[in-house]
This record gives C-alpha cells, sequence and structure tokens, in this order.
C-alpha cells in the first residue's frame, strides 16, 4: 500500500495524527470528522467533484490536510471559514471549476 496523501488518495487519520502529535487512539473518532470535514470541504471549493471519475492531486491531498489540521486546532471555526486561509488558497489554485460570484 502507498503511503498516504500520495496521488489519487486522501490524507489519513493516521497522517493527521502525527502533525498533531497526538498518540492515544481515543481521538481517532474525533480526528476521523475533522478530515473527513476537510475532505469535503476541499471537494466543494473545486465544485463539480464527481466521486466516480474524481481524485485528488497532492495539492488536494495537502488541502484537505492543512484544513484537517485547523479544524482540529480551532473545532468551532466553520470548515468555510478556513478556506480563506492563503497557504490553502494556494493548494486549490488551478484546480477550481467553479467559482463564487460575489
Amino acid at each position: 500500500m502507498p503511503a498516504s496523501g500520495g496521488e489519487g488518495e486522501w490524507p489519513e487519520v493516521d497522517e493527521l495524527k502525527k502533525l498533531l502529535d497526538v498518540s492515544e487512539d481515543d481521538f481517532d473518532h474525533q480526528l476521523d470528522r475533522n478530515l473527513d470535514a476537510a475532505i469535503e470541504q476541499v471537494k466543494k471549493d473545486v465544485g463539480d467533484w464527481d466521486e466516480a471519475t474524481d481524485e485528488p492531486d497532492a495539492s488536494l491531498a495537502q488541502a484537505a490536510l492543512l484544513l484537517a489540521i485547523r479544524i482540529a486546532k480551532a473545532p468551532s471555526v466553520a470548515p468555510a471559514t478556513l478556506v480563506h486561509d492563503v497557504d490553502y488558497g494556494r493548494l486549490l489554485k488551478g484546480h477550481r471549476r467553479r467559482f463564487s460570484v460575489g
């Protein structure tokens, strides 16, 4: 099995645990939700995501991981608010299929 975060796959909770320096399995369920929320937000921000054909590249996987870290550290902040982060925006550059009008 290839390492997580590579071409065609989303990061896994073990990677998130390492980056957050969490060793106990007690937090796995919460971190799974953090990661799921982050991945869903990346898909929304790309727009028109097709589960059958779309796969994340390294930038999208890293964007999800970055969001998951931010969500874990500030759980009261909505993922949609975190998308205004400059680093997150750089990782999504060139991936967006739909843009908000505003």
